[in-house]
């Protein structure tokens, strides 16, 4: 191709690439209605990473066989991924994820190299061979490099690499928010789980390193150790983690509503003593969560606590912690409460995760109310199962001094962005709130249950997700989520009494929002039923004492 018809060739296709772009932006904008649309212009790189592209739609991730060796020395990780993948219609172009500092190095199918490029973290390689509908088909991916090391995880996301008391390596990932294409190259979008994953990790002799799933087997050389891991249910590709350390294990077991959950423990050699004591939290963690969510979902690949050399993170049957073996949040109540400092935070809110996240994970990262409004909710429940209805309302609207308001709860679809961190004391106050609504609790407690049996090992929406709990309740609450979770709005009750009447009306509110509310009047409880119009309600003496019930998440005024 000579100079000229190269230059003409990429305007051409410079054109055409942003002429796709605004399409496929415009599409995400107009298809979700009730997503927040930030002002800002979104980059084609916001777009790849975090939409249904046209290389990511026409294939189903199936299988996962990841392969890495780890050189702590180096900061350096070289594998091989074998992703196996069938074809729902055809197409010649799929997109891999794998972000910069490391490289894919090759692409082959059938024992064919592929050519390739890259956009910033998104890969496009050209499949030779024709994709029939239908079809099993395998790509093989070779990768290496020295990935973006976090600075604080589990906030940033990376790998860490530490050291032991004793000198040793003590190095593990999280990488939530910035994705699991941070190490290693995969379809890195949450809609499209794995059904399975072979996870083989080698490390310097000497250290051991812990995976998803069960262990397999293990073998050493003069240099080094292999651990094979494998998860046999469907797994979110930011779950996978690699955790590495000279570690003690010790283990038990939980007989639970499946039969008998195996439970692993892997702990710094230092930390075994104390571990065994602050771990007695996990069984009671399961039988309280049990009896809410149901069954823990992954019996088959087990249950396993793992110290990493940072907070904490919710990695599928590898729960990772590092909270100091200490009761709180690094030793601090986050509601204020005192209830918060009778339990282990990262042991009870990480394995909250089991159920929302893994279990029932979101499609789009707009979603993730999904996961840490329930999970945050989780720690409520945890309290309400062991201390009671009172302490459980103590410490859940403890944290509504947490709260910001400072945008919607939900993000914009399309684009990777996730919505307010508000997601985690707002949502869970937000869950408070509907429980009072239901006023049935052996309802409610069917309520999430059936979320975890309805929604079993799927990716989910928001909309799903609220049609559900809609319809289970027998309450129109569309007005409730438009409310809640879209807007940063908190209802306000302004009211006025005149002897035994009470005026009342709502403002801060969505169209025909109308939620009821309890009320003390007097020292007796009742319901008002709010809407943006003045109302008036007659009760049989002079009113002399109101509040609104503290388990309603709203706001009032008395206006004189």
């Amino acid at each position: 191709m000579s100079r000229i018809s190269y230059h003409f060739h990429c305007i051409l296709q410079a054109k055409l690439n942003f002429f796709i772009s605004t399409c496929i932006l415009f599409f995400l904008i107009s298809s979700c209605a009730k997503a927040q649309i930030a002002p800002s212009h979104y980059s084609r790189e916001d777009i790849l990473k975090g939409s249904i592209t046209p290389e990511r739609e026409w294939w189903d991730a199936i299988h996962y066989d990841l392969t890495i060796q780890v050189k702590p020395e180096l900061k350096f990780i070289t594998g091989v991924n074998v992703v196996s993948y069938k074809v729902l219609k055809p197409h010649q172009i799929i997109q891999i994820d794998l972000q910069e500092p490391m490289k894919l190095l090759a692409a082959v199918q059938d024992g064919k190299e592929l050519s390739f490029r890259n956009e910033g973290a998104a890969y496009f390689i050209k499949l030779d061979k024709k994709q029939k509908k239908g079809k099993l088909n395998e790509l093989v991916l070779k990768f290496e490099g020295s990935p973006v090391e976090g600075k604080r995880l589990p906030w940033d996301g990376g790998w860490t690499w530490q050291e032991d008391a004793n000198g040793n390596t003590f190095a593990a990932n999280a990488n939530q928010g910035i994705g699991s294409s941070v190490w290693w190259p995969n379809k890195d979008i949450p809609y499209d789980e794995v059904d399975g994953l072979d996870f083989h990790i080698t490390v310097p002799k000497g250290l051991v390193a812990v995976g998803n799933g069960r262990l397999v087997d293990s073998s050493s050389t003069e240099e080094t150790s292999t651990y094979n891991w494998k998860v046999k249910n469907p797994i979110n590709s930011y779950g996978i983690s690699a955790d590495i350390a000279d570690y003690a294990h010790f283990s038990g077991s939980y007989t639970g509503e499946k039969g008998t959950l195996d439970l692993d423990f892997y702990v710094l050699k230092e930390n075994l003593e104390k571990a065994k004591e602050q771990f007695k939290q996990v069984p009671q963690m399961l039988e309280a969560f049990e009896h809410w969510f149901g069954p823990y979902p992954f019996y088959e690949d087990g249950y396993k606590l793992v110290e990493v050399p940072y907070l904490g993170m919710e990695h599928q049957s590898n729960v990772t912690y590092g909270n100091g073996y200490s009761n709180g949040y690094l030793g601090r109540d986050l509601s204020g409460s005192g209830w918060g400092l009778k339990f282990d935070y990262i042991i009870i809110h990480e394995s909250g995760h089991e159920w929302f996240a893994n279990n029932i994970t979101n499609k789009d990262v707009a979603d993730m109310w999904v996961h840490e409004s329930f999970t945050t909710y989780s720690e409520n429940l945890f309290v309400d199962y062991y201390y009671g209805k009172e302490a459980s309302s103590d410490y859940v609207i403890g944290m509504r001094g947490s709260i910001r308001n400072d945008r919607p709860i939900i993000g914009t679809y399309g684009v990777d962005q996730e919505g307010s961190g508000d997601m985690y004391f707002k949502g869970a106050n937000i869950l408070h709130t509907l429980r009072q609504l239901i006023e049935d609790d052996e309802k409610w407690r069917e309520i999430l249950r059936g979320l975890n049996t309805e929604f079993y090992h799927q990716t989910v929406t928001t909309s799903q997700i609220e049609n559900f709990i809609s319809e289970k309740s027998g309450i129109n609450l569309s007005q409730f989520w438009e409310q809640y979770l879209r807007t940063t709005m908190i209802p306000k009750l302004e009211y006025a009494i005149d002897g035994s009447t009470l005026k009342f009306r709502y403002i801060d509110i969505v169209e025909d929002f109308d939620m009821p509310v309890q009320v003390n009047v007097n020292q007796t409880t009742d319901w008002i039923y709010p809407t943006a119009d003045w109302k008036t309600q007659s009760f049989d003496t002079s009113i002399s004492d109101f509040e609104v019930d503290r388990d309603f998440y709203i706001e009032s005024e008395v206006i004189k």
